[in-house]
């Protein structure tokens, strides 16, 4: 008996498979830096967006509050982030990215995203922006079924 195949998990093998080795590129370049995925995404979203309180920094990076504070008192050991109260509420406390950890990021991100071009580069131009767009529709469509 010829078993049926089913798309949809092919898509999630596939995808997940994707993903894996993308990461890894991604990783392996992050810990030649000297910093775990968590503490650069942290960094870059401070660098980025600016301030951030730190119970809203999980929701921004996918991670709870308890990993979040871990990784900034990692980032504030290194200098690359400093803690700052709230003068309105002393209970909300912000990361903020110091002048080392903006130079840190200046100074390394034209390499990982060299890095992130190169773990890509196996689609076109074209075919990267239909994924992108593809992959965001999907993305948009799972959280919304999550939510129900």
């Amino acid at each position: 008996m010829e078993k049926q195949t089913n798309d949809s998990l092919q898509l999630f093998v596939v995808l997940s498979r994707a993903s894996q080795w993308v990461n890894a590129h991604a990783d392996r370049h992050i810990r030649r830096i000297g910093l775990n995925r968590t503490e650069f995404g942290v960094l870059e979203l401070l660098y980025h967006k600016g301030r951030q309180p730190l119970q809203q920094i999980g929701e921004k990076i996918l991670m709870t509050s308890g990993n979040i504070t871990y990784v900034v008192d990692k980032l504030v050991q290194k200098e690359l982030v400093v803690r700052v109260g709230c003068p309105e509420d002393r209970r909300v406390w912000y990361a903020e990215i110091t002048d080392k950890g903006t130079a840190f990021i200046e100074d390394t991100f034209p390499e990982h995203t060299a890095v992130i071009e190169e773990a890509v580069k196996g689609l076109s131009p074209e075919e990267r922006r239909a994924a992108y767009e593809l992959l965001k529709k999907l993305g948009r469509s799972a959280e919304e079924s999550f939510k129900k």
